[in-house]
């Protein structure tokens, strides 16, 4: 029977190597890359058992791949939803005509120059002094359930508020600020930490908070170290380190969904 290969069968090779890439690159470093190599081992030792006429390890081991996709979507939660939201944000962001137009509960003409300004500003003093500070600016995800348990303020945005939240002796200094809307929504927040692994032991409390944020929501994260003075914006999981008061400015005043 001869054997034919198609441009169809090139394209759907790249798609699957293209997925298995994605998957990696959200689970490396994290407790789940190890337990996708040992759901991998399990899978090619059915195979090979298979092939060799094992019946009864056959059997077993069909047994556990049978409910290999109930336990993978419970195991990989997380790095599932991270997935889907890695995606949802890049059709969103990209997408001039798009779903998330319609069902977006953040507001696309939210915020302003002012407003970006105003973050940059205190951002580029907290730098100065090491006043460590956590800033979340939402997108399209909204932020309200991540304001449970936090100060609700609905206040608006200026480089002095922001200052005095972060001071170290306030009592609100400790936590994250939720920005929605053009609005300070809420401080003294909790945020969801990464479970990254191999995250290098420069990254604090407030970084690892930043990039758990970021890897639930598709919010922009801007991080002021307390020990460096460093400022850092996070988003969808990617970090940009020691960026200056102007590239935060730019960041700001480019950004167009929050």
């Amino acid at each position: 029977m001869p054997f034919h290969i198609t441009i169809l069968d090139f394209i759907d090779i790249f798609l699957v190597a293209l997925i298995f890439f994605q998957l990696y690159k959200l689970i490396r470093g994290t407790a789940a890359f190890s337990i996708f190599i040992g759901i991998f081992f399990i899978y090619v030792s059915w195979l090979i058992a298979k092939a060799l006429n094992m019946e009864l390890i056959s059997i077993l081991l069909g047994h556990v791949i049978g409910v290999g996709v109930i336990a993978l979507i419970i195991v990989f939660q997380q790095e599932v939803r991270r997935f889907l939201l890695v995606l949802g944000n890049r059709y969103i962001s990209s997408s001039r005509f798009s779903l998330g137009r319609f069902f977006s509960s953040v507001s696309e003409d939210t915020g302003s120059p002012g407003e970006a300004e105003e973050i940059a500003k205190s951002c580029e003093a907290m730098a100065l002094k090491k006043t460590g500070a956590l800033i979340v600016i939402a997108r399209k995800s909204s932020l309200d359930m991540f304001s449970e348990g936090g100060e609700i303020l609905k206040a608006q945005i200026s480089a002095g508020l922001l200052e005095t939240i972060f001071f170290k002796n306030s009592p609100l200094h400790d936590g994250a600020v939720l920005i929605e809307r053009g609005l300070i929504l809420a401080a003294r927040c909790t945020l969801p930490i990464t479970d990254q692994l191999t995250l290098a032991p420069r990254f604090g409390m407030r970084h690892r908070a930043a990039i758990g944020m970021s890897e639930h929501t598709d919010a922009l994260i801007v991080v002021v170290s307390e020990e460096s003075g460093f400022i850092t914006v996070v988003e969808t999981g990617e970090i940009r380190e020691n960026i200056t008061p102007m590239e935060l400015r730019n960041i700001l005043l480019m950004e167009k969904k929050w």
